[in-house]
């Protein structure tokens, strides 16, 4: 089975760009301290986010290696790890709370991917099933934890900037249901297309 290019880039934008420890918190660093206070922890988040793909792209190619016929096993895992991502996606509730703390670093953000669950599982997801057909080629896994982390650091870099608005305008209901609406429908369709059911 080859890598299917429209279920992997649909979990990735829905999933990269859905509520979560990293988006939430450069949210807030962007709404407290502006964009340019939050570059530092940006770029550490990248960072960090960046060592977990290349560790997650290891052990799955590994352990597909090993253990080929476990496929099916971690596409229908991976289906329903996607499903529990839409049904926290629906009740996200974008809520952004003030500190009175300095802004967060290089090093905070970079430790916060080792802390983040949701990085780890969403790394393990992408290579044990999207990219296991990739999984003895080195150089598909290096170049495909680049861009996962290009599009990570895009959508950090999006939530820091747009944070002020996000906050203004999420506290709405329509908004809010019409954006969760959107990611949930995508990642609804992501987890049908691994698990197999339109084969």
């Amino acid at each position: 089975m080859g890598i299917e290019m429209i279920p992997l880039i649909s979990f990735v934008l829905a999933t990269t760009f859905s509520p979560g420890p990293n988006n939430i918190s450069s949210a807030s660093m962007g709404v407290l301290y502006g964009f340019r206070q939050t570059r530092k922890y940006l770029v550490g988040i990248a960072a960090g986010f960046f060592l977990v793909m290349l560790l997650c792209a290891l052990v799955s190619s590994t352990l597909l290696r090993f253990i080929p016929a476990i496929e099916p096993t971690l596409r229908v895992a991976g289906a329903v790890y996607i499903l529990w991502l839409a049904v926290g996606t629906a009740r996200a509730s974008y809520d952004f709370k003030e500190t009175g703390q300095p802004p967060m670093a290089f090093k905070m953000g970079f430790l916060l991917q080792a802390l983040n669950p949701k990085v780890v599982v969403y790394g393990l997801t992408l290579y044990s099933t999207f990219l296991a057909a990739a999984a003895n080629n080195p150089v598909i896994l290096v170049v495909s934890a680049t861009l996962f982390t290009i599009t990570a650091f895009g959508a950090t870099s999006t939530w820091a900037l747009s944070g002020a608005l996000i906050r203004k305008h999420l506290h709405q209901p329509k908004v809010r249901a019409s954006v969760n609406f959107g990611l949930v429908l995508l990642l609804i369709y992501t987890a049908a297309e691994l698990s197999g059911i339109f084969d």
